[in-house]
């Protein structure tokens, strides 16, 4: 067994990478993984650079703008291309019922990709965080004793404090106790969200490089091509085991994901169907997502504007195994041609 640091970048990753370890693809693949552990994005930079570790869940938005002062950053391939299950969570008698009436509202977020995504939305829907159309509050870089009177947008600047993951109260219970009006939720905190009796406002798919991006660094990929080429089949096959075992995968998510909230059978199962339709068979990154977190990667620096947005991908491992039929062969005798 070839053992394999493999830290995620936010604990949501986990509703995945719980399933691909019970799965047991990466023992399949002669890997002993270690993948639950959070890891920040400077210290993902200085360990993927020193070979500390080998892999990173992640780390979407910095690379850019490091690759331009000699990081050696790569993604080798994509778990989602938009955010999973994507909402506007609203109080039950708002009159908020699309984007555009975020108009002068306050937004809560937590996180700096996710208040990025919210900035970069909004920016798409006509409302500039920059113009005062909307703020959106970050929980972690907040420190004022009311969001909607006292905003601070500080981190659609600069990165928040990442050391208070999973310390501060869900974003939803911000907008029931209105202190903001609104938030872009994922699953499954949007489904607690509406469980508590708030609004769930459809949105269209936001493309975006997002949750499980498989990440390293060129010196360990190119030292080591056969473990690359044993860690991407592993987590193909554990997203092949994840939309072909619903009722497995559900019980897993239900039993270990609880970083969100204790999940009910009925939102581990909703989770599961919009994990299960939003994962990449082939783990292919598409067009919009790459436009997408390039305009967020140079929003949060500017040199990243000095390079192509496709200089960091590197997929022809993923390719190679595209061709080889690996994928194809999977998912040949699944029911309805699950995809």
């Amino acid at each position: 067994m070839d053992k394999i640091a493999f830290p995620y970048r936010s604990s949501t990753h986990l509703l995945f990478l719980h399933v691909v370890a019970e799965s047991g693809s990466w023992e399949k693949y002669g890997l002993d993984v270690e993948y639950d552990k959070r890891i920040s994005s400077h210290d993902a930079h200085v360990a993927v650079m020193n070979g500390d570790i080998e892999f990173v869940s992640g780390n979407h938005i910095s690379p850019y703008g490091h690759r331009t002062r000699g990081d050696k950053w790569v993604y080798l391939g994509q778990t989602v291309n938009c955010v999973p299950g994507r909402k506007l969570v609203v109080r039950a008698d708002s009159n908020i019922t699309r984007i555009e009436d975020l108009r002068g509202k306050v937004v809560g977020s937590r996180g700096a990709h996710p208040c990025l995504n919210d900035w970069l939305q909004l920016k798409q829907h006509g409302l500039d965080t920059d113009r005062g159309d909307v703020v959106v509050v970050d929980q972690y870089a907040y420190s004022g004793t009311n969001a909607r009177k006292d905003p601070d947008a500080k981190p659609l600047a600069a990165f928040s404090d990442e050391s208070k993951e999973d310390t501060t109260e869900a974003v939803w219970k911000w907008v029931l106790n209105k202190e903001v009006d609104a938030a872009f939720l994922q699953a499954p905190q949007c489904l607690f969200a509406a469980e508590a009796g708030l609004k769930l406002i459809d949105i269209e798919p936001f493309p975006m490089i997002y949750f499980t991006t498989l990440s390293s660094g060129s010196r360990f990929v190119e030292a080591h091509p056969d473990i690359v080429e044993r860690f991407l089949k592993a987590i193909i096959e554990g997203i092949h085991f994840f939309k072909t075992q619903p009722e497995r995968v559900a019980k897993i998510i239900r039993e270990r994901y609880k970083n969100d909230g204790l999940m009910s059978e009925d939102i581990a199962k909703k989770t599961y169907e919009v994990m299960a339709e939003a994962l990449e068979p082939k783990l292919y990154p598409s067009t919009a997502a790459i436009d997408n977190v390039y305009l967020e990667g140079i929003r949060h620096d500017k040199d990243a504007a000095k390079i192509n947005p496709t200089a960091l991908w590197d997929l022809h491992y993923i390719r190679r195994l595209d061709d080889s039929g690996f994928v194809d062969a999977l998912y040949k005798k699944t029911p309805n041609g699950i995809r």
